[in-house]
C-alpha cells in the first residue's frame, strides 16, 4: 500500500511545480509569454525606425535590410513585416515597404523617445558618449507617449539630440539640421559641424577619438579620393573620405567665423598654462556634459573666473590649479576642454 504521507508530499511537489509554470502573471509560462510579447514589440518598433530612416535618406527598405537592422533571419523578418502589415503599420507592394500614416506616427514616437533619452544621458548623467546610443536603444521601448512628453519638458524641449539628429515634437514635426557632408564643403571656407552620425558604432568611435562634436567650427583644406584634411578647434584632422562623409556641416559666413588662418582657434585652453601662469575662463567646451560639467561648475570653473596653474605632478598629469582660493587637480584631457584668455604671469 502506498504511504499516504509520501503520496501527499509528491502531490504537493507536483502542485508546486504546476503553479511555478502556470501561475497567472507570475508563472514561467506567463513570464515567457510576456517576454515573447515584449520581443515582438521591440522588433516591430526597431523595424519602424529602420524603414523610416531609409525613407528619410531616399533609400529602399528591403526584407534583407530589415533583417540586418534587427539582427534576425530573413524568415523572422518576414514574420515581423507580415504582422506589421496586418496591424496597418506598413504597406507592401512588389517587395517595397512603406509606412502608413499610423506606422509613421509610431516610428516618430520611438525615434523621439530614443533621441530624448540620448539627450538625457548626455546632459544629466555621467555616461560616456559612446554609451548614449546603446543605452537609449534599450530604454526607448519603455516609454509611453505621456512619459516621452514629460521627459521632453524636463529637458527643456530640445530640438536636436547630442549628435545633431532632429528630435520630433509631439506632433511629429522636426527641424532638420540642414548640413551637407564635410567633403562637400568648399575648400578654405569656414563651416560648423551640425551632425555626427552615430551608426555604425565603429565609425562613431573613430570620430569621437578625433575629438569631434556638433558645434565645432571647421575649415576644409584638402579633399582627395584617399583623404580629407581639415582644421577644427586648433587641431588638424585627417580622415578617410568614408569617415568624413559621416560628418555634416553648414557653411559659415566669414564674418561669423571665429577661427584665424587655416581654422586655428584664437582661444587657448587651460592645458597650455605652465606653473606661475594664469588665465581667465572664456568657455567650457560642449564636450563637457552631464555630471562632469556640473562638477566643473561646482568647482567655480565658470566664464570670467581666473585660474592659475600651480604645480604639475611628477608624472606630468594631473596639474594642480588655484581657483577662487582653492586648489583643484585636473587631468590634461579635462584642461583641454576649458578655453581661457591668458593673463599676465604671476610673480613668485
Amino acid at each position: 500500500m502506498p504511504d499516504p504521507l509520501l503520496a501527499l508530499l509528491i502531490g504537493a511537489l507536483l502542485l508546486a511545480a504546476a503553479l511555478a509554470v502556470f501561475w497567472p502573471q507570475r508563472g514561467l509560462l506567463a513570464r515567457w509569454q510576456t517576454r515573447a510579447h515584449v520581443d515582438d514589440r521591440v522588433r516591430t518598433e526597431d523595424a519602424l525606425k529602420h524603414i523610416h530612416k531609409c525613407q528619410m535618406r531616399g533609400r529602399r527598405p528591403t526584407l534583407e535590410s530589415v533583417a540586418g537592422a534587427l539582427g534576425i533571419s530573413t524568415e523572422a523578418a518576414a514574420r515581423v513585416l507580415s504582422a506589421m502589415q496586418a496591424a496597418g503599420l506598413v504597406n507592401v507592394a512588389s517587395g517595397d515597404y512603406a509606412l502608413t500614416p499610423q506606422g509613421r506616427a509610431a516610428a516618430l514616437h520611438i525615434i523621439r523617445a530614443h533621441r530624448l533619452w540620448e539627450s538625457y544621458l548626455a546632459e544629466r548623467t555621467g555616461y560616456h558618449e559612446q554609451e548614449w546610443h546603446q543605452q537609449a536603444e534599450r530604454l526607448e521601448h519603455d516609454l509611453q507617449p505621456a512619459e516621452v512628453e514629460a521627459l521632453a519638458a524636463q529637458l527643456g524641449r530640445p530640438t536636436h539630440d547630442p549628435h545633431g539628429d532632429p528630435i520630433p515634437d509631439a506632433d511629429g514635426r522636426f527641424v532638420y539640421h540642414g548640413g551637407q557632408p564635410l567633403p562637400a564643403l568648399a575648400l578654405d571656407t569656414p563651416g560648423r559641424i551640425v551632425h555626427i552620425e552615430d551608426e555604425p558604432e565603429t565609425v562613431y568611435a573613430q570620430l569621437i577619438a578625433e575629438g569631434l562634436y556638433p558645434g565645432m567650427e571647421v575649415r576644409l583644406t584638402e579633399v582627395s579620393p584617399t583623404r580629407v584634411r581639415f582644421w577644427a578647434d586648433g587641431d588638424e584632422h585627417l580622415l578617410a573620405p568614408l569617415l568624413a562623409a559621416n560628418i555634416s556641416v553648414r557653411p559659415l559666413p566669414e564674418a561669423a567665423a571665429q577661427s584665424g588662418p587655416a581654422g586655428v582657434e584664437s582661444a587657448e585652453t587651460l592645458a597650455t598654462l605652465r606653473p606661475g601662469q594664469q588665465g581667465q575662463v572664456v568657455t567650457l567646451s560642449p564636450r563637457i556634459r552631464g555630471a562632469e560639467r556640473r562638477r566643473m561648475m561646482d568647482l567655480g570653473i565658470l566664464p570670467g573666473a581666473v585660474i592659475a596653474a600651480e604645480l604639475i605632478s611628477p608624472s606630468g598629469d594631473p596639474t594642480a590649479y588655484r581657483i577662487r582660493g582653492a586648489m583643484i587637480a585636473l587631468r590634461r584631457e579635462q584642461a583641454q576642454l576649458i578655453n581661457i584668455q591668458r593673463l599676465a604671469e604671476t610673480t613668485a
